[in-house]
């Protein structure tokens, strides 16, 4: 029966999923579906069995599994494997186990071309195996999360999967630098990988990815301890194509990793270098000289940055749009006035606990193109010197929808009124402290305390 295969397939927690997950499509098709219980009826007879299939084509694995369960008809067509060419379990995380991938591996054979396995920690190395060697033509699989996989799933991929494009391995604690070296070996056309948190991948697997996969675009390595300079300088060396690169929390890069990236990698988009508390403004330089086309800079922790660098990068990257400069103490109001003058596209600037920003610097940033035709996000947390002047002066930022203004001990509650007077739909968050009740005269006994005023 259908509904034996269905739970062979997925699991049964799929079968009765949250109503609120199932749009009004869903609903309006398991209407539909009730009129066509029998294998005669009109729309099996109108509707040729391409077009069904086309049909069934733009629904998730939920609704296909429900249509499955309508008639013998409709379970060949739900079934069949060109629907299954773009399956994402996320949402079953907790209830998807080896013998699920394996079913819909062997069902979906060479038509599967992404898969994400997000979170499901009881998938193993055996049913991945399985995947691997019925799916052969697998573009793109997301293992973030699975727990319980090693190195053995990184070779099956290797062995079977030659057409691979992306990889995503984060957390995943078990896998070492053999994974790296065998999609190295196998997968040649690899253009996005990430091996975030994973402890046990050095500065070796880097390198031998490197040599392997030249065409790699994206790589993200977040909270890879062990990463080195001389990992980072290989793959800048060797892959020259590389547009996306996070190396948040990797904080033995030093600044000689990323002016080889600048050097080598001129097509560089997005680079976050958050927490590399090592770098100096010359890496900043680099990018400035090499990198016209950088659009976001994350370098939130980087204490060591100043003015000199971001004045560098005002005078070329014209194509930013975000960036994250919390935590840069050393910053003044030279670097907003440079920005706003050569960052016309800027969106989203985080100013964060940058304690020598003042009114002077806002109010450069507010008269210029960025602020008043792009600028939606501004975070001033921790800038002490920030007052009611600054959200005066952004008044002017007519795309304005979110700014934090968190411990701005400056700013008052009517500032953030006249704000909002002028832009009512801005998102503020502010913090102010509960009043302290006046302390009790004679001998009245004092009703509440200071702590129950604040809870």
């Amino acid at each position: 029966m259908a509904m034996e295969t269905l739970t062979r397939d997925v699991p049964s927690s799929m079968q009765h999923h949250n109503n609120s997950s199932i749009s009004n499509m869903k609903h309006s098709y398991v209407q539909l579906s009730k009129t066509c219980l029998d294998e005669d009826a009109q729309i099996n007879k109108k509707l040729p069995k391409e077009l069904l299939l086309r049909i069934f084509s733009y629904l998730d694995v939920v609704s296909l599994c429900r249509c499955a369960q309508v008639s013998r008809a409709w379970n060949v067509l739900a079934l069949d494997g060109s629907n299954w060419q773009k399956i994402d379990l996320f949402e079953f995380q907790t209830d998807v186990e080896g013998p699920v991938i394996e079913n819909i591996s062997r069902r979906c054979g060479g038509f599967l071309r992404q898969i994400s396995l997000r979170g499901c920690q009881s998938v193993g190395d055996g049913s991945l195996k399985t995947l691997a060697q019925c799916c052969n033509y697998i573009e793109y699989i997301n293992l973030n999360g699975c727990k319980r996989i090693t190195d053995s799933t990184s070779q099956s991929l290797s062995q079977y999967c030659k057409k691979l494009l992306s990889l995503d391995i984060g957390s995943c604690s078990m896998v070492t630098d053999l994974s790296l070296k065998a999609i190295s070996d196998g997968c040649p056309n690899l253009t996005s990988v990430n091996i975030s948190w994973c402890d046990g991948i050095t500065e070796n697997g880097v390198e031998a990815l490197a040599h392997g996969c030249p065409k790699l675009k994206s790589f993200i390595s977040k909270g890879c301890t062990r990463m080195t300079t001389r990992a980072i300088s290989c793959l800048a060396q060797h892959c020259t194509q590389l547009e996306v690169i996070n190396l948040h929390g990797c904080n033995n890069i030093e600044d000689e990793a990323v002016i080889k990236l600048a050097n080598n990698c001129n097509s560089l988009k997005y680079l976050c270098l958050a927490n590399c508390s090592l770098l100096t403004d010359s890496c900043l330089v680099s990018l400035a000289e090499q990198c016209y086309q950088l659009n976001t800079l994350e370098v939130a922790g980087c204490s060591q940055f100043t003015d000199i660098g971001f004045l560098a990068l005002s005078k070329t990257c014209h194509l930013m749009e975000k960036m994250d400069l919390e935590e840069c103490v050393f910053i003044t109001d030279s670097t907003l006035f440079h920005l706003a003058m050569g960052c016309p596209r800027l969106e989203n600037l985080s100013l964060s606990h940058c304690e020598l920003i003042t009114d002077e610097g806002i109010r450069h940033l507010s008269t210029s193109t960025c602020a008043s035709e792009h600028l939606a996000v501004l975070e001033l947390d921790n800038c002490p010197l920030i007052t009611d002047a600054s959200l005066e002066h952004l008044i002017n930022c007519h795309n304005l929808q979110r700014i934090m203004l968190y411990d701005c001990q400056l700013i008052t509650r009517n500032g953030i009124k006249r704000l909002r007077t002028h832009s009512p739909n801005i998102n503020v968050h502010a913090y102010f402290a509960p009043v302290t009740p006046p302390p009790s005269t004679g001998n009245s006994r004092q009703h509440y305390c200071r702590c129950c005023a604040i809870l």
